[in-house]
């Protein structure tokens, strides 16, 4: 164990390591998935009434709701957020 890191907070040893930039991306994708699959329960729809309003393909939207894969796009996330009554909001900060 490196002693340097004790009393560090996760978010320095992610940078330290170049690991933080792919944890907070990832971890966008999981909140979006969930939230997505939230409004998608809410509403009462299914996953193929839900990629037919957004024109797309039912794989399609397993993608888009598999937090674990990162491969969507914004054209995807707005379509799904307009389906639902949402818009999508992206940011630098």
């Amino acid at each position: 164990m490196n002693d340097r890191r004790i009393g560090s907070d996760f978010d320095v040893f992610l940078r330290d390591e170049r690991l933080l930039h792919a944890a907070e991306a990832m971890a966008a994708k999981r909140v979006i998935a969930f939230q997505i699959a939230r409004e998608m329960e809410t509403r009462k729809l299914s996953k193929s009434e839900m990629a037919s309003r957004m024109h797309t393909s039912r794989a399609a939207l397993e993608r888009l709701l598999d937090p674990a894969n990162p491969s969507v796009t914004l054209s995807t996330l707005e379509r799904a957020a307009a389906v639902l009554g949402k818009k999508l909001r992206v940011e630098l900060i």
